[in-house]
């Protein structure tokens, strides 16, 4: 049974971090290339980081420089450091395994005064 399970979002002040995490289960995660998106109420799902399986990392413009994207193998987690929060970086953030279109559930990251 495939399951991608998101934690750590939650409630920061603007400027504030979150880590994000994603542990994966029923397949080979290191062999399939991993990214974070998120859905903002009212607006449509976007790619906001992605790995590759050998590490090679790419990024949305908007995120560029705060977020970073890291995987361990070893332990089948992708994880997504968010630093420098704006209050537009609130949303449901999810995780998906590109080469098996699989989806997390998504969690919550709120960034608020």
């Amino acid at each position: 049974q495939v399951q991608l399970v998101e934690s750590g979002g939650g409630l920061v002040q603007p400027g504030g971090s979150l880590r994000l995490s994603c542990t994966a289960s029923g397949f080979t995660f290191s062999r399939s290339s991993m990214s974070w998106y998120r859905q903002a109420p009212g607006k449509e799902r976007e790619l906001v980081a992605s790995i590759a399986s050998r590490g090679i990392t790419s990024y949305a413009d908007s995120v560029k420089g705060r977020f970073t994207i890291s995987r361990d193998n070893s332990r089948n987690t992708v994880r997504l450091q968010l630093n420098s929060l704006k209050l537009e970086d609130t949303a449901v953030y999810y995780c998906y395994a590109v080469s098996y279109a699989y989806w997390g559930q998504g969690t919550q990251v709120t960034v608020s005064s």
